[in-house]
């Protein structure tokens, strides 16, 4: 099975390629919010324990299938690897100042970005649609390296990065609706703005396919900027909503499992 859905997105446009693959992983955060209709409350262990699942995949994908890679197109060389990285982790850091947002499990004191007056449930959804633009990207970048049949990519490991994705984007989209279910929001909405969040990896994902298959050159910087972005995500947003309670050691668990899963993905698939 594994040969035919590789065959199948080998014999499509790498473009539309990444698009579908993009809208797999939104699709599952949607799959994941749809939980709002079945359950009342999200257990704060569980919910602990899949957001340190989801750091430890969007971890292992930002090496295996992002900076590792990065270097070898490079030929050894870290440099490209490293201002790409850097711009990834700046360029999150920008948002992260400007655009007003709201963890999950953080109080409303506790918004970021610029002052504004839009209500807590809508900050709360801006925060994960933060977090879903680098996942977007890396995929997106990816399958433009395949369409611009740069050496060392491989529609393999682009698939395989979309399918870590699409796992960790399952329990996030569970995390971002029981919140807005939790503000008072009916289940239809929580559902519709859980699942909403997601909207932008389709987006992000085809510019970063267009964007490397036009200016080949800017592929190892562009993977490494993906990861970068993706790490300052986890270590800025991930890892502190999982330290506010008293689940830290099952969180880091979670954490552990995720980078494990997602390595395994990438060396018995690729």
């Amino acid at each position: 099975m594994w040969e035919n859905i590789i065959a199948w997105f080998e014999s499509i446009d790498p473009i539309l390629a990444a698009f579908i693959a993009t809208v797999f992983t939104w699709l599952v955060t949607a799959f994941g919010a749809s939980f709002v209709f079945f359950f009342k409350t999200m257990n704060r262990t569980i919910l602990d324990i899949a957001l340190g699942f989801t750091g430890g995949v969007m971890i292992a994908a930002s090496f295996w299938s992002l900076l590792n890679p990065a270097i070898e197109m490079s030929g050894g060389d870290w440099i490209p690897a490293g201002l790409g990285f850097a711009m990834g982790a700046l360029f999150l850091f920008v948002l992260d100042k400007f655009l007003p947002h709201l963890h999950i499990n953080f109080q409303e004191s506790d918004k970021e970005g610029i002052k504004t007056g839009l209500n807590k449930t809508f900050l709360l959804v801006l925060a994960i649609t933060l977090h879903n633009i680098p996942e977007g990207l890396a995929v997106g970048v990816l399958f433009g390296a395949v369409a611009a049949d740069l050496p060392g990519a491989s529609i393999e490991a682009a698939v395989i990065l979309a399918m870590g994705i699409g796992i960790q984007n399952f329990p996030e989209g569970f995390a971002v609706s029981m919140p807005l279910r939790r503000f008072g929001m009916s289940r239809k909405k929580s559902f519709f703005y859980g699942q909403l969040s997601a909207i932008v990896e389709p987006i992000a994902g085809v510019l970063g396919a267009w964007a490397v298959f036009t200016f080949e050159p800017l592929l190892p910087y562009a993977l490494a900027f993906a990861a970068g972005a993706m790490i300052f995500v986890v270590v800025e947003e991930v890892i502190p909503e999982t330290q506010k309670d008293k689940n830290t050691d099952l969180a880091t668990l979670g954490f552990m499992l995720g980078f494990i899963v997602m390595m395994s993905l990438g060396v018995a698939l690729g």
